[in-house]
């Protein structure tokens, strides 16, 4: 499975031809968390099931306190939960 182009520029650091955001889901999911536009989240939202899209919120520090905010929010994860919104 190959990322569509409008997620690419999210995706710089990686050879996009071979990328296969199955096989890296943790990454892909913080990368567009991270970095996505609107259409770039819906994609994330058609291709992963919610629940591992919740774990990433809920384990990766990657995030920016103010994405994984916003994150937590639309995708119902309490901040009391959020990985990135810890203090180390």
């Amino acid at each position: 499975m190959a990322i569509p182009a409008h997620l690419h520029p999210l995706f710089w650091d990686t050879r996009v031809d071979d990328f296969d955001p199955k096989a890296h889901p943790r990454y892909t999911i913080a990368r567009v968390l991270e970095r996505g536009e609107e259409e770039d989240v819906a994609w994330l939202a058609r291709t992963f099931p919610e629940s591992e899209i919740q774990d990433v919120l809920r384990t990766d520090r990657r995030l920016s306190p103010r994405s994984a905010t916003f994150w937590a929010l639309v995708f119902h994860v309490p901040a009391s939960e959020v990985a990135a919104l810890q203090p180390l």
